[in-house]
């Protein structure tokens, strides 16, 4: 087999594809190869073309030893890193002995992977504060405190709330897992989202009362119907309407607004808009972006203090999603929070 016809086959392919000859030079790539390795490559030498150590030593050993090994392959630009799992093959082919190179971009199984190890090990983190919090304690009442009955007391009402924590912890993971498994299907049973709105209020006001913050609702009365989950829905507004309670209570007051807006360009269609809205001291623009992400806080101490597990946000955007609609959060420092959901009305 020429090379003109190699070259060819190689073209057809999608991946990119580089053929060493048993001079050790190039004498075939695709296009995908040369837009990841540059213009120029062919009849080089594979060592000044690959550059790396590791796909360097795995060459040499193919060529040596006449055996298929694989290696990783890592392309980083100023937008960000692309990692390639690289197979190094002998090709025996009439008229032609050398190497093949393929590169199969694993960009997002290595993005995968890296965000199942950081869940697992923020979660054994959330998870490992308050049971070393109570491990402790329960050490203590077996030995010093086992007679003193106000210190007994009191690291009971701790332990109490270590145990709340944890157990709060677990019922948000639940939430998020079974919302995940969900997210593709999306909900067809017609709700009035002006009546989980006003249900959600009702249920809060004793918690906005105890914090000294006034819950109110204005704009559009309802009926406001959408194909939703009535009790994801509940969650998200439970949520949002919670964390501005806690967050953005300095400001005294915290709003709902619902809005029927007649085409959302987002949703290429009419909506159903819904606004939490504090006059708290806001967050820094630097946070926004990332308020989604699961264990995410501004504020670390201060959320745990109020019994935050740092997925509420993540439950909202995964809850949105699986109704097809929109979540967006504003906020400036020192005027307060919106975050806001749309929802395709129907």
């Amino acid at each position: 087999m020429d090379t003109p016809t190699i070259a060819a086959i190689l073209e057809a392919l999608p991946q990119p594809l580089v053929l060493l000859g048993s001079d050790e030079r190039l004498i075939a790539a695709n296009a995908a190869a040369v837009a990841l390795l540059g213009p120029g490559i062919l009849g080089r030498n594979y060592v000044t073309v690959l550059r790396q150590p590791a796909l360097l030593d795995t060459v040499e050993g193919t060529l040596r030893h006449h055996q298929a090994t694989t290696t990783r392959y890592t392309v980083t630009s100023t937008a960000r890193e692309t990692v390639w799992k690289v197979l190094a093959a002998p090709v025996g082919a009439e008229g032609v002995q050398g190497v093949l190179l393929s590169f199969e971009d694993v960009t997002d199984l290595e993005q995968a992977g890296q965000m199942r190890r950081d869940f697992v090990a923020n979660v054994s983190h959330e998870l490992r504060t308050p049971l070393t919090a109570l491990l402790g304690f329960i050490e203590t009442l077996k030995g010093a405190a086992r007679d003193d009955a106000a210190a007994r007391d009191r690291f009971l009402t701790i332990m109490e709330r270590e145990a709340e924590r944890m157990n709060r912890l677990v019922r948000d993971l639940l939430h998020l897992s079974r919302v995940e498994a969900e997210e593709r299907v999306r909900p067809t049973e017609r709700v009035d989202v002006a009546q989980l709105v006003g249900s959600t209020l009702t249920a809060l006001k004793p918690m906005a009362r105890a914090a000294g913050v006034e819950l109110e609702v204005t704009g559009e009365a309802g009926p406001l119907p959408v194909a939703a989950d009535a009790d994801q829905l509940t969650q998200v507004f439970h949520n949002l309407i919670e964390n501005a309670v806690k967050y953005g209570g300095s400001g005294g007051r915290v709003s709902v607004h619902l809005t029927r807006e007649p085409r959302d360009p987002g949703l290429r269609g009419p909506a159903v808009r819904i606004d939490v809205i504090d006059r708290g001291e806001g967050i820094d623009a630097i946070h926004l972006p990332r308020l989604t992400e699961r264990f995410y806080r501004v504020d670390s101490h201060r959320s745990r203090e109020k019994g935050g597990t740092g997925l509420g946000l993540a439950i909202v955007k995964h809850i949105v999603n699986r109704h097809r609609g929109r979540f967006r959060i504003e906020s400036t420092r020192g005027e307060g929070s919106r975050f806001t959901v749309f929802l395709p009305e129907g």
